[in-house]
């Protein structure tokens, strides 16, 4: 029998729709695109935005370099924009000149075809990487090795300081990862910032703005690059404000540990991105053979 009241009529029609629509379009983003096991052909492109979008073209990073080696690889996040993997491997061989570090341990990147990636808001069109704030101990650990060592948190218990972990070489390689013109910003942990605001110097100190606290950076920093030179699908991120940013800072280990508002209303549930709700091209990316 057809329900006589349209809210009824409603939900009933949307039941059938439901039951009639293909399987594809009732899973997320999330899980079409954590399927493919390897990319599309070459060229590469970063469609969209760091938080919706997908890759075409992803190069992986080799599993172990002279100056890095890919960590988690059961993740099978290791795949970037050719533009990301260079940078890596350029700072990792910065970060190898530093005393007593060989290189790099490098987290997560992205997807072979990118998009929405589990344990991460971003991290889907190949221009993120998270780093290990760990200094290497050897640059030929077995596939199970790389799964069992840990980063190490840099923060200190208080939540307002770096703790013993925090080491010169550090602020050396996110430094030289800041001064680099193809990098739009970088995430970390806010007792990072505000230790390197506290010891740079007074002068050319511009670099220190690209460095951005962010919740969930306390083993490692997060680097994001610009949209590439000529590339039209994606879309940028808006500049870092002017200046250093460290006075903006304080507020993340002064009234951003404040306990919240117990009457403040509780934010509503973001619902999970649907394959309609990423770029257009994204759809061709995911079915590509």
């Amino acid at each position: 029998m057809i329900p006589r009241r349209p809210k009824a009529l409603a939900a009933a029609l949307a039941a059938l729709a439901l039951l009639a629509a293909p399987a594809a379009a009732l899973e997320t983003a999330k899980q079409l695109f954590a399927r493919p096991d390897d990319p599309t052909a070459p060229p590469a492109y970063a469609i969209g935005t760091a938080g919706n979008g997908c890759l075409a073209g992803a190069v992986q990073l080799p599993e172990s370099g002279p100056t890095w080696q890919a960590m988690r690889l059961s993740r099978n996040h290791e795949w970037g924009h050719p533009a990301m993997i260079a940078f890596i491997e350029d700072l990792s061989r910065i970060a190898a000149q530093q005393p007593g570090w060989p290189g790099l341990y490098v987290g997560d990147i992205a997807q072979p075809r990118g998009g929405p990636v589990d344990g991460h808001a971003s991290h889907q069109i190949g221009l993120d990487a998270d780093i290990w704030y760990l200094r290497p101990t050897r640059l030929d650990l077995s596939a199970r090795d790389r799964e069992r060592i840990s980063a190490n948190s840099v923060k200190a218990s208080d939540d307002r300081h770096v703790n013993a972990n925090w080491t010169p070489q550090n602020a050396a390689i996110l430094e030289a990862a800041a001064r680099d013109p193809r990098v739009n910003r970088i995430f970390v942990t806010a007792p990072v910032k505000l230790q390197m605001c506290a010891d740079a110097g007074p002068r050319d100190r511009a670099w220190l703005g690209k460095i951005r606290p962010w919740w969930g950076h306390d083993d490692h920093f997060h680097v994001r690059l610009n949209c590439p030179r000529g590339a039209a699908g994606c879309v940028p991120q808006e500049p870092v404000p002017a200046g250093d940013g460290c006075k903006d800072a304080v507020w993340w280990v002064t009234d951003a540990l404040k306990p919240p508002d117990p009457n403040a209303p509780k934010p509503k549930p973001t619902p999970p991105l649907m394959l309609a709700d990423l770029p257009a091209q994204c759809t061709q990316v995911l079915n590509a053979r």
